[in-house]
């Protein structure tokens, strides 16, 4: 038995005195309750002395020994202080001015496959316009019957949809055609994002209005400095061609074309118009206008592809890459996200020697068609180098390509559609540099 600390005998010596003063009949009773009282004392003054030792006791941080800040103190909120590098950035040589530029996604720091709308990459022709909703106008017009012009409040009356696709600008990677220029994941892949976007489908509308037989495209502008116009064929317009004033639970932000867009799911961001304000129904693409030879893709022959609007199959590795090194050896999971215009992803294969050999990854979470699907494989590294690929494969059977094999059909005189096997080298220190194979 432990012995009696000096304040629990003291305790026990004042219950026999008050006691022996006591009758027969009570003493006992008072005696086996001032024994539970005094084990009761010991205990609770023993775990006191416990806690006052334990270190995560005396190791109390600062903010738990305080009030934090009330609610509602920043009304819209915002992410974490210790967050603040997470951010959109530019390139400062890949175009002449902030007007025209583009800035990308830091999705190696994305969880999920919802990118917040503060990350969604930007694009820009003519800077940010600064659109009033309550006089903004969309006019759908040309071979119709019924020409509409329709306020925003119009607009919201239309039976909605909400659907969740990604979006991803036909550059993305483009830079990379000749040989490696990037030593980021942001950088090499980052003009691309996923979202949830809630609007109307644009074929209800269409139907409406009431189009002619005859007609075969849509041609989609703009309301910024640009007047940014794309053709879109008919059949995409009746198939799942949105037209959306929400992203992710809320408005869509000014950078992400406020307050009513084009989307095209699957397809080069560029057709998704923003700030859209015309729909003119045709009978042919619009080709004397300068919108359809702003994205071809220059052929080997001196031919180039025109509308070439699916968003073929792609992956990459997002940890590790030159942003998330290897910091310590033994078991990783290895982690990236695909995604294919043409369809759900199915499989994913990663690669540890260049492509030597292959492995199936596990599929995470949501897999979606027309979304970005995130994979992971579980690697025990030892330190050694390795040579890190993802291949994705989509459910139309499209198998994503070596850079050899897509330069063997496109060339490299495109800056459009590099949808090939990206390579990562790992090497022994687990620091993580881009290098281009095969």
């Amino acid at each position: 038995m432990k012995k009696l600390t000096t304040s629990t005998r003291g305790l026990l010596s004042e219950i026999k005195d008050e006691a022996a003063e006591m009758p027969v009949s009570e003493r006992r009773n008072f005696l086996l309750k001032g024994l539970q009282l005094t084990a009761g004392s010991a205990f609770a003054m023993g775990a006191a002395k416990v806690m006052a030792e334990t270190p995560a006791r005396s190791n109390v941080p600062a903010w738990t020994k305080k009030l934090g800040r009330g609610v509602v103190s920043v009304p819209y909120g915002q992410p974490s202080k210790y967050e603040d590098d997470v951010i959109r950035r530019t390139v400062s040589w890949l175009t002449a001015s902030t007007e025209s530029s583009i800035s990308m996604t830091p999705i190696h720091e994305m969880k999920g496959i919802i990118t917040p709308s503060g990350l969604v990459f930007e694009r820009y022709h003519a800077g940010l316009p600064d659109v009033n909703p309550d006089e903004h106008r969309l006019i759908i017009h040309g071979m119709v019957d019924n020409p509409i012009t329709l306020t925003m409040d119009d607009l919201m009356r239309y039976p909605s949809e909400s659907v969740i696709h990604f979006l991803e600008c036909p550059a993305n990677g483009g830079m990379e055609w000749h040989g490696t220029q990037m030593e980021a994941l942001q950088f090499t892949h980052g003009m691309l994002s996923c979202c949830e976007w809630t609007g109307v489908k644009l074929s209800t509308i269409l139907d409406e209005v009431g189009i002619s037989a005859d007609a075969k495209w849509v041609l989609a502008e703009g309301a910024d400095g640009a007047t940014m116009t794309r053709s879109i064929p008919i059949e995409k317009a009746l198939d799942d061609t949105m037209i959306v004033y929400a992203q992710n639970g809320e408005k869509l932000r000014p950078e992400q074309g406020y307050p009513v867009r084009l989307f095209n799911p699957g397809w080069e961001g560029n057709t998704s118009i923003k700030w859209l304000r015309r729909l003119e129904i045709g009978d042919k693409p619009w080709y004397q206008r300068e919108e359809t030879s702003k994205y071809t893709d220059l052929m080997p022959d001196g031919k180039a592809r025109k509308f070439s609007f699916i968003q073929e199959t792609n992956s990459v590795i997002t940890s590790p890459c030159p942003e998330r090194p290897m910091l310590r050896k033994g078991v990783h999971e290895l982690e990236g996200i695909a995604w294919s215009g043409r369809g759900t992803v199915k499989r994913v294969d990663v690669s540890l020697d260049g492509g030597v050999t292959w492995r199936q990854a596990k599929l995470k979470g949501l897999v979606l068609p027309k979304a970005i699907t995130r994979f992971s494989l579980e690697i025990n590294w030892q330190g050694e180098p390795l040579l890190l690929q993802s291949r994705s494969i989509d459910d139309s059977g499209y198998v994503q390509p070596t850079l050899t094999q897509l330069r063997d059909i496109r060339g490299s005189n495109s800056i459009y559609h590099k949808n090939s096997i990206h390579t990562w080298k790992l090497d022994t220190d687990g620091t993580v540099s881009n290098v281009q194979l095969g």
